[in-house]
């Protein structure tokens, strides 16, 4: 699988653009400010249907313009793919594949497997618990369906039962019945949501510690725990014992939603005892580790998309890192930087056809 080229029309700074690509890397380089993040965005798009730095979709259309539209033509298994997405300001985003429109951006959630690594990832060691999580449920939604309608309905139901509270709270008063329809459903696709993260995790964190193994030389000892409420309770029980503090607090303060990865180095927590370069060394290794899952789930090599990344890293590490991209594992990568000649000087050490555009 790989993207041969994309198109983009008022896409954040990028006014009307098209690029051709290589089947294995692609660079962008430039000074800050050109838009070469941008165009890894609407890649991203292409799969996702949503941006990875910005939520909300509007802000994602050139300033003074009325619609952006991001075009793809992919080759996947042999065949020729077209996806567009499109947004028109005061309208509903559009996400069509082939012509035909998607009713539900979840069903496209996986057909184009892609991973992220971005300067951006530093929110999952700064970050609260929430943006950990959906870490998790990003890796695992690409390569299963079941698992991404469940924690849809999980956070629908979880919505529901916190408007509840706040209606007893306002009312004063409290219906215990009405409360316990919302409560078997949490803990039905709770229960299942938390099943399916902990035989992930116990998948995913020996690939993740080989990553970093290579990308260290061996020098450090890491660890990415899983911290769950239900390791130790099921959900019903937790959702009884946290009642009265849900009554007072008028939200739900237990259940799947509250679960946490700890990422470590030496045993202490990364964010107050790892160098700037070991974290970035942890996030690149997780991100090798979730690419490296989606593929041995999908059979299908996700595209790479590299943002910045060989920045504050030192020669070392650097090395490694290609190294371990000029493996015949990896499919499509792109790539920006900041200085063209040590993106030359990389790209070339990796023995791949290479494609550079200077933005």
């Amino acid at each position: 699988m790989y993207l041969q080229k994309i198109s983009l029309v008022n896409f954040k700074n990028l006014e009307s653009q098209s690029f051709d690509f290589q089947q294995k890397i692609n660079c962008f380089v430039g000074d800050n400010g050109v838009g070469k993040t941008n165009v890894l965005d609407a890649i991203y798009y292409l799969s996702f249907a949503k941006s990875y730095f910005n939520s909300v979709a509007v802000q994602n259309i050139k300033h003074g313009e009325a619609f952006f539209m991001v075009e793809g033509d992919y080759v996947l298994n042999d065949r020729n793919e077209k996806i567009v997405c499109s947004l028109k300001r005061g309208q509903k985003k559009v996400l069509k594949r082939n012509g035909k429109n998607y009713d539900k951006f979840s069903e496209h959630i996986g057909q184009i497997p892609l991973v992220i690594i971005s300067p951006a990832d530093r929110d999952l060691v700064t970050d609260g618990s929430d943006t950990r999580r959906k870490f998790i449920d990003g890796v695992i939604s690409q390569q299963n369906k079941k698992y991404l309608q469940n924690l849809i309905a999980y956070n629908k139901v979880l919505t529901q039962r916190n408007a509840l509270l706040k209606y007893f709270a306002a009312n004063r008063t409290f219906d215990a019945l009405n409360l316990s329809v919302y409560d078997d459903q949490l803990a039905n696709y709770g229960a299942e949501i938390y099943t399916i993260r902990k035989a992930f995790l116990e998948e995913f964190i020996p690939i993740f510690n080989a990553k970093y193994q290579i990308i260290s030389g061996d020098k450090e000892v890491v660890n990415l725990i899983y911290k769950s409420q239900l390791n130790n309770f099921s959900i019903s029980d937790l959702l009884k014992q946290s009642l009265e503090k849900d009554k007072i607090l008028q939200y739900t303060t237990s259940g799947i939603h509250k679960d946490d990865l700890s990422f470590e180095i030496g045993e202490y927590p990364i964010k107050k005892f790892g160098s700037q370069g070991q974290q970035k060394s942890y996030l690149i290794a997780l991100k090798l580790a979730q690419f490296e899952f989606i593929k041995q789930q999908s059979n299908v090599v996700p595209i790479l998309l590299l943002d910045d990344i060989f920045d504050k890293l030192d020669e070392k590490r650097v090395s490694q890192i290609i190294d371990l991209v000029n493996d015949d594992e990896f499919g499509q990568i792109f790539i920006t930087d900041t200085h063209s000649e040590r993106t030359e000087n990389i790209v070339k050490q990796s023995n791949k056809p290479y494609q550079i555009f200077k933005l």
